[in-house]
């Protein structure tokens, strides 16, 4: 009850609990002064067999920007002493010692109970509230047959912000905010929390699980109270109680484990024997008419294309008996044997006037050695530095117990070993292995093409597009690295991480792009240096954006400004074919272009048809976009652009294959229609947001929701699954698109 204390005094109170063997009896010691003055405060110390427990009233909590948060009320749970079998049951005692030196008589209330719920059970939700001054926290006892469970924690109200807490079973426990993560595993928490606890990480099978209401809402991204003098009001320490329900269920067993290894593994193995079957059924069923690249494999050998000398010509009923336009209606530029500064006449120009200077410069295999050990190199330098990093953050979440540092989908982040989301990286070996996959299918090919040059094949040295295999590796390589990067990201997750999982996605897109125009502007695709040298400057962006894209406007404008000034270089160096001078005179020149071709007689450009795959480049809403919207996440807004402008590119090159009367070979088309279908699918897993770095890790765990793939596989997962598999059949697409004019002579195939 309420009892007064006289000035300057101190007085004693004496307790007694009896306990029995397997209970675990806990007390709970309720205080309340009216007394508000800070310099003369109630000061309460409980002294039990295992320790001494302090605390004053009013109880003081400070924040942020010295604001100081008084409560009158204070409640807190006595570490429990545990009776053994081999012990009697016994009284243990409690002292409770309460002292002030106020001048003044103070009045205070005591209360000591026993609490009745104090130790949580499997699969049955409890409810409870709790305060700044008011914590809670309970004891579970892991279940025989369980090795690892879940505490799920929920509320029906974000704020105020609060901190869920795993400790072992040591006294004192940690459940003010000041201290509540000096030990143990933590979360910060708003609606909901998830904290996967494994019974090796504690020898004595038992823990406590605390929950701390912090004073203010700031770390949790709420608004921080208005104050006076560093003092908040009174109200809004009255605010502070917030309504909690705890469920503890059971993890998943290890059998699950090795079923979704088994799952992931099997499943892109299933691609390798699709491969391996189309390969035997086209060699078996190929015709002398048919593609000797033009599926995922074909035998040059047995029941394959029979080599044939320069001399020999092409079979009756070819393409090469006729063409897609009059020859009339091409350049074929017989002066670029004597200089390649020259003036075109026609709009259309055919392919054999790049294959020559191909052939001519015999850089060929140099520039696919450089394009793949650029790649080789660049994949080296970057994920080392990658790895070593995401270890340090996965090391320092598992020593300090800090689980905000990275934005998991708690309620389906599966452990194992030092990994705390093991199946966020599982799920990334499709790019691996389907990276790999790709690379034996462009090593066949790359291998029967070399044989049909050393036997001199009339259809591999004048027939179709030329074959160019170094940026068909590279994308290989490409695709495995994303899975690696990728994987790494995943290890911890964060604000600071996130450009690992988009680096080379940029890649992918560029060479992906670069592989389109090579096909047929060989001799003008951009060297191996200055792509990646190009990708250098947009991942740097990339990095420039997370930090100062959320809201520093001029980096918007000058970004906005790098981005037209860029889509205007590249256009114009692909419309003059690579003959446009970067350099001081290109200003004067561009004036004059202007002047002739705008002005004086306002004409249309001459080769509309190389003009038109830029123009989405260049008039890309996406500058204005990102200068009025500025969106948070600036590596995906990036990586964005990217792929609008490769789906537009590679749109207009089918539109204009098919304009040409070109044909769609079953294989290419099977591709075409299966990486609609699978990116649609993947992208519906893509945005099903399951957390963001880009709110507070409280905010982010709202998002957070189960497994939906063998109890072990979140939505995030299956988009790994998803478009590891749409990359692939995207780069089949690009590695058999053309695959209809292997037997068309180069001379009638025109270029756009």
């Amino acid at each position: 009850g309420i009892v007064y204390m006289r000035t300057n005094s101190a007085l004693l109170s004496t307790f007694s609990l009896h306990s029995l063997f397997p209970q675990v009896d806990a007390v709970r010691v309720y205080v309340n002064s009216s007394s508000e003055n800070l310099q003369y405060p109630v000061l309460f110390v409980v002294r039990q067999q295992k320790g001494v427990l302090s605390w004053q009233v009013p109880l003081i909590f400070r924040g942020l920007y010295q604001r100081t948060y008084n409560y009158q009320e204070v409640s807190r749970t006595l570490c429990p002493t545990e009776p053994t079998p081999e012990t009697r049951p016994s009284d243990q005692i409690i002292f409770v010692d309460i002292a002030s030196m106020a001048p003044f008589n103070i009045a205070y209330e005591l209360l000591v109970t026993r609490l009745e719920n104090f130790q949580l059970e499997t699969n049955k939700a409890f409810n409870f509230t709790a305060s700044p001054s008011q914590p809670q926290y309970f004891l579970y006892r892991f279940p025989q047959d369980v090795d690892s469970v879940i505490i799920n924690v929920v509320s029906d109200a974000a704020y105020p912000c609060s901190v869920v807490s795993v400790q072992d079973i040591v006294c004192p426990v940690y459940d003010l905010d000041h201290n509540v993560e000096f030990n143990g595993v933590y979360q910060s928490m708003t609606k909901q929390a998830a904290i996967t606890v494994q019974r090796k990480d504690f020898p004595g099978e038992q823990f406590f699980v605390v929950f701390v209401i912090k004073p203010e809402d700031y770390a949790c991204g709420g608004s921080v109270p208005s104050s006076i003098h560093g003092n908040v009001n009174r109200t809004w320490n009255l605010q502070r109680t917030k309504n909690l329900q705890v469920t503890i269920v059971p993890s998943i067993k290890k059998s699950v484990y090795v079923q979704a290894m088994f799952f992931s593994f099997l499943g892109f193995l299933s691609f390798y024997l699709g491969s391996v079957i189309v390969a035997f059924v086209l060699s078996v069923s190929y015709t002398p008419e048919g593609s000797s690249y033009g599926a995922i494999g074909t035998s040059s050998s047995s029941g394959g294309r029979q080599l044939s000398s320069p001399e020999r010509r092409p079979p009756a009923g070819s393409d090469t008996d006729s063409s897609v336009e009059e020859e009339s209606d091409f350049d074929t530029m017989p002066e670029i044997e004597s200089d390649k500064n020259i003036i075109r006449t026609k709009v259309w120009l055919l392919l054999q006037l790049w294959s020559s200077c191909w052939a001519r410069t015999r850089t060929g295999h140099f520039s696919k050695i450089s394009k793949i050990l650029n790649i080789i190199t660049i994949a080296v330098f970057y994920a080392l530095p990658v790895i070593q990093l995401v270890i340090t953050y996965q090391t320092v979440v598992n020593v300090t117990g800090n689980q905000d540092i990275c934005y998991y989908n708690f309620l389906c982040a599966h452990p194992l070993g030092v990994l705390s989301a093991f199946n966020n990286i599982l799920s990334n070996v499709g790019h691996m292995m389907l990276g790999f996959l790709f690379l034996l299918i462009v090593l066949r090919r790359d291998i029967l093409h070399r044989r049909a040059m050393e036997m001199k094949d009339i259809y591999t040295l004048d027939y179709g597009i030329p074959k160019h295999f170094g940026l068909f590796y590279a994308m290989g390589i490409a695709l495995m690295m994303e899975g690696v990067l990728s994987a790494c990201y995943h290890v911890c997750p964060n604000y600071s991480n996130f450009q690992f999982d988009t680096s080379f996605m940029y890649m992918i897109a560029g060479l992906c792009m670069l592989k389109l125009y090579q096909t047929r502007h060989p001799d003008i695709n951009a060297s191996a240096y200055s792509a990646y040298a190009s990708f250098a400057v947009v991942i740097s962006l990339a990095v420039l954006g997370v930090v100062f894209g959320k809201n520093d406007m001029w980096f918007w404008v000058i970004f906005s400004m790098i981005h037209v000034l860029a889509s205007l270089a590249l256009s114009t160096q692909i419309y003059y074919m690579g003959r446009f001078k970067i350099d001081v005179g290109m200003f004067r020149r561009a004036v004059m272009v202007l002047y002739t071709d705008c002005i004086q007689q306002c004409s249309r450009p001459m080769y509309m048809v190389e003009k038109l795959p830029d123009v989405p480049s260049v008039l890309s809403p996406s500058a204005i976009f990102g200068l009025v919207y500025r969106p948070r996440d600036f590596a995906s807004y990036i990586l964005g652009i990217f792929i609008c402008n490769l789906l537009l590119y590679l749109a207009f090159y089918i539109i204009m294959k098919l304009r040409s009367s070109e044909k769609l070979l079953p294989i290419p088309m099977f591709c075409i229609v299966a990486t609609a279908v699978v990116w649609a699918a993947a992208l519906y897993f893509f945005f099903q947001t399951l957390s963001s770095w880009e709110e507070t890790p409280a905010e982010s765990r709202e998002k957070n929701r189960p497994c939906i793939l063998l109890g072990f596989f979140d939505d995030h997962d299956v988009w790994h699954f998803l478009s590891a598999a749409a990359l692939f059949f995207s780069f089949l697409v690009l590695l058999t698109l053309d695959d209809d004019l292997d037997t068309v002579r180069r001379d009638k195939i025109p270029v756009f």
